[in-house]
């Protein structure tokens, strides 16, 4: 406790660290106080229909990720997905359509071309999401508006409101990410996941001293210490690397030698980040739709267990596809030839392979050899609320112990933390553990 108000003070002492905390904290404030500010029009005392409905499924994952805003029907309900959404897209547009491939290899400028197609992708994706949460806001909550406020009416201005929250929302990610700490868009989906905690906790102890739920203190304290052991074990995950040695060449030039160091190739075993999951998570959400809009009370077994989350078939089935994706992803993200070749324009090798062919099949090996076990352990993440669950821990505290929230948050707080350690020692002060660093560069879900 000594070492850790230590470093606060530390902190505290650097003018430049300490002004970046508190832009940040400020930013934080405002996201946090606008995920409040309810839509005009809505009548806020039929929105516990709203909540309701957002028990379970998509919807809840939406709100997580917005932090209430989204049952709430705040101005910041669609929150930062829809740039998420863009991003994604973009991403896949640059491994498979030639012209954004050249766009990406062009530098700053290539990179500032894609950033103004990922936003006009988002806005388009805003216009497209915005009327559609209205709709389900109307389906959903019944008088869900203001007496004397037609649907006809609110629909264009509530549009307007809510594309131009969720932009705002991006701008502030980004001057986190310029004047504050840490990656702005992951602090912002952390906050939001966050800000669900405390309530899921105290939900959680009171269910635990209910007749239904029972187990009382004990049953409460073994949940803590398997929450505490997947949390470390997440973080192993997430900073865990398979270093390729890379040995570069000597060059004398006039009287100088420049090269003939040797250097790591960080090849990361988490390195799809939490991708996987939310691609097998909107798969999972298929049947669902299938059944809300079909006709008739007919429903299979199968269907029925593809819409229970805590079911054998759904995790079985969640799980596959989390891997087979893990497996996509690392391919599309991460391209072995490029790595060749640059590392051969560089003088490079890797000790024992040859240049060009041979060393991009080499670390297309390695990857492949270190994504499988990769991909195992993010499969088991993500089905822990399910074992959770059988533990009759409640729905909105388990989502903690595994599965996107969890992996979010653990790279969110490793890659800040990585951030805050740096301007620490570059001031000679201590860092934050009693020893060592933090060690590794995890990226988070910076990706995105």
């Amino acid at each position: 406790m000594k070492k850790f108000i230590e470093t606060l003070k530390n902190c505290w002492k650097i003018e430049d660290l300490r002004q970046r905390l508190l832009i940040t904290l400020l930013f934080a404030a405002i996201y946090r106080f606008g995920s409040f500010v309810v839509l005009p029009g809505i009548n806020p005392s039929m929105l516990y229909k709203l909540q309701s409905q957002t028990a379970g499924g998509l919807m809840s994952l939406l709100d997580m990720f917005s932090g209430g805003a989204f049952s709430n029907a705040s101005i910041f309900a669609l929150g930062i997905m829809p740039y998420i959404s863009a991003s994604i897209v973009m991403q896949l547009l640059a491994v498979a359509v030639p012209y954004f491939q050249k766009m990406q290899r062009e530098g700053e400028s290539g990179h500032k071309k894609i950033n103004w197609y990922t936003r006009v992708l988002t806005i388009a994706i805003l216009l497209f999401q915005a009327p559609s949460y209205l709709i389900n806001l109307k389906m959903q909550a019944t008088g869900a508006l203001a007496s004397g406020v037609s649907w006809s009416v609110f629909m264009i201005p509530a549009t307007i409101i809510l594309a131009a929250g969720s932009m705002f929302v991006l701008w502030l990610g980004e001057r986190i990410t310029d004047k504050g700490v840490g990656n702005g868009i992951s602090l912002i989906i952390m906050i939001g996941i966050i800000a669900r905690l405390p309530q899921a906790f105290v939900q959680e102890i009171g269910s635990r001293f209910t007749a239904i739920t029972g187990g009382g203190l004990v049953m409460f304290i073994v949940e803590i210490i398997i929450l505490y052991v997947v949390v470390c074990a997440s973080i192993l995950l997430v900073q865990g690397t398979r270093k390729v040695p890379v040995q570069y060449a000597k060059r004398l030039v006039g009287n100088k030698q420049y090269g003939g160091a040797r250097q790591y190739i960080p090849l990361k075993l988490f390195a799809a980040n939490v991708m996987p999951i939310i691609f097998a998570q909107a798969l999972m959400f298929i049947p669902l739709a299938f059944v809300k809009y079909s006709t008739g009370d007919n429903t299979s077994w199968v269907m029925r267990s593809l819409m229970d989350h805590r079911s054998l078939m759904y995790n079985c089935v969640f799980a596959l596809l989390i891997i087979a994706f893990t497996y996509f992803y690392t391919a599309i993200t991460l391209n072995p030839q490029q790595m060749a070749e640059d590392m051969k324009r560089n003088n490079g090798f890797i000790p024992g392979i040859k240049p060009g062919k041979d060393t991009a099949e080499y670390i297309d090996t390695v990857m492949s050899r270190i994504t499988f076990p990769g991909s195992l352990f993010i499969a088991f993440v993500a089905i822990m609320p399910a074992f959770a669950g059988l533990l009759n821990v409640q729905d909105a505290f388990s989502q903690f112990f595994g599965g996107t929230s969890l992996l979010i948050l653990v790279g969110v707080v490793i890659d800040t933390l990585q951030q805050v350690e740096s301007h620490l020692l570059m001031r000679h002060y201590d860092g934050l553990l009693n020893s060592g660093h933090v060690r590794g560069k995890s990226g988070g879900v910076s990706a995105y």
